[in-house]
């Protein structure tokens, strides 16, 4: 008979064979679990943020549309990082691959490239930054045309710009730069708009300086100290503003060079001296002439009455004397005068035309010494000043054809006259006189 085996397996035998089961497939039933854990963790489609890669810590080269504008990040990103005050939040958007969106950052294609779109503008105008210096900043970008920082808080010297050849608008107003002239800007012989004023640059002005070519030089509220350059009359600038320094001596002669191309020249409240120079007469095509409160003397050459472009004349607070030529006040007929102050000089009379000035208000001459009008001066003050002021010629060339028998001008009275004149004082401004406006921002 067939002995017959049990199937079974026996309690002693079959505990050490599941105690191996177990201990060879318990990775397995480790990692399923833990994906199962994970997957129960996983963020939902809705807040997983893994689809949009961040930003790598150090972009490279091929992260951005040109290698120029790779260059630009990185400068960008250095200037950031010394910035100490920012209360508009401006730097905030100095992120990303595309430095032609930042804000203040404008980019074009420079001329000697083709397709490569770089920055080519800055406009910092009000934002208010702080940094220390801006060397390693501006000279950077070396496709640079316009940089306009009006109303910041920059400070220190302005770096050497000879790197820049597109560079042709300079804006530096109303920070704290110091120091001496800009020494950078004179070899940026593209340069045609200048505009340092509001600052504290000190010393001189290099007679280079007005030679450049800018059309437009902004140099007032500063700390220059030095006689103007005797071929001032050289410069092709058209606005000059050299208000509130310490320039000395006189008005160079050579302004008469200047007759084809100056149309507001702004001399105010300075030290110049000096006769008040024939020569002033010629300017032909300007618009503003303002040698306000200095110490200009002598009497006003009738060569002035030639100036039949010249809306604002002013020559108050010098040690101005004589007779107010008939000739000048005639501008406010036959040509464009709207405002002629001559207060706080020492003059003695008034040519005929000069007086319905005055009633109109064209003229001011409160503080001279003419006899028969208000707010004069002191005779003794008058007596003292005229028995020692300093010795000037009576110029009385007029060196061009007076328009008087051409052109007739009828006013129905004194009423209409001051309408006109109202109307012509309130035209659009003038560029030279809105210099001395210190922008808002600091």
């Amino acid at each position: 008979m067939a002995t017959k085996h049990n199937s079974s397996i026996s309690p002693t035998i079959q505990t050490p064979f599941l105690l191996l089961l177990l201990l060879l497939f318990s990775p397995f039933f480790n990692a399923a679990a833990g994906q199962e854990s994970n997957s129960s963790n996983a963020p939902s489609p809705s807040n997983c943020s893994c689809n949009t890669p961040s930003p790598p810590a150090h972009p490279q080269p091929s992260d951005f549309p040109n290698l120029k504008q790779y260059v630009a990040y990185n400068v960008i990103q250095r200037f950031k990082n010394t910035i100490t005050c920012d209360p508009n939040n401006i730097t905030s958007t100095w992120t990303g691959f595309f430095p032609c969106t930042y804000l203040g950052f404008f980019c074009e294609t420079p001329p000697n490239l083709v397709n490569t779109p770089t920055i080519a503008s800055i406009d910092f105008n009000g934002f208010r930054l702080c940094a220390p210096s801006l060397s390693g900043f501006i000279d950077a970008f070396p496709d640079l045309a316009l940089f306009h920082a009006n109303s910041n808080n920059f400070s220190d010297t302005i770096p050497d710009l000879s790197s820049l050849p597109f560079l042709y608008e300079l804006d530096l107003s109303n920070n704290d730069h110091t120091g001496p002239f800009p020494a950078a800007v004179l070899p940026l012989f593209r340069l045609t708009f200048i505009d340092l004023r509001f600052n504290r640059f000190i010393g001189t002005v290099p007679p280079s300086a007005f030679n450049l070519g800018p059309n437009v030089l902004f140099l007032n509220n500063n700390l220059f100290s030095q006689p103007l350059p005797a071929d001032l009359g050289q410069s092709p600038v058209k606005y000059l503003t050299l208000a509130n320094n310490a320039f000395t001596g006189p008005i160079p002669l050579s302004i008469r060079n200047a007759s084809n191309t100056l149309l507001e020249v702004l001399f105010l409240n300075n030290l110049l001296s000096g006769c008040l120079p024939y020569e002033v007469g010629l300017l032909r095509e300007a618009t503003v002439f303002d040698a306000g409160f200095n110490y200009i003397t002598g009497p006003i050459p009738f060569s002035f009455g030639c100036l039949f472009n010249v809306e604002q004349l002013n020559l108050a607070g010098n040690l101005l004397y004589g007779n107010v030529p008939d000739v000048v006040c005639r501008l406010a007929e036959f040509g464009k005068l709207a405002n002629l102050s001559l207060s706080e000089n020492f003059f003695t009379s008034l040519g005929h035309s000069c007086w319905r000035l005055v009633k109109s208000g064209v003229l001011d001459v409160r503080r001279n010494c003419i006899f028969g009008l208000p707010e004069q001066r002191a005779p003794a003050e008058c007596v003292f000043f005229l028995t020692r002021c300093k010795f000037c010629p009576l110029r009385i060339h007029i060196p061009c054809n007076l328009p008087y028998w051409k052109k007739t001008v009828t006013v129905a009275n004194d009423g209409d006259a001051k309408a006109v004149k109202a109307a012509e004082a309130e035209a659009p401004g003038y560029k030279s006189y809105s210099a001395l406006h210190q922008p808002d921002g600091n």
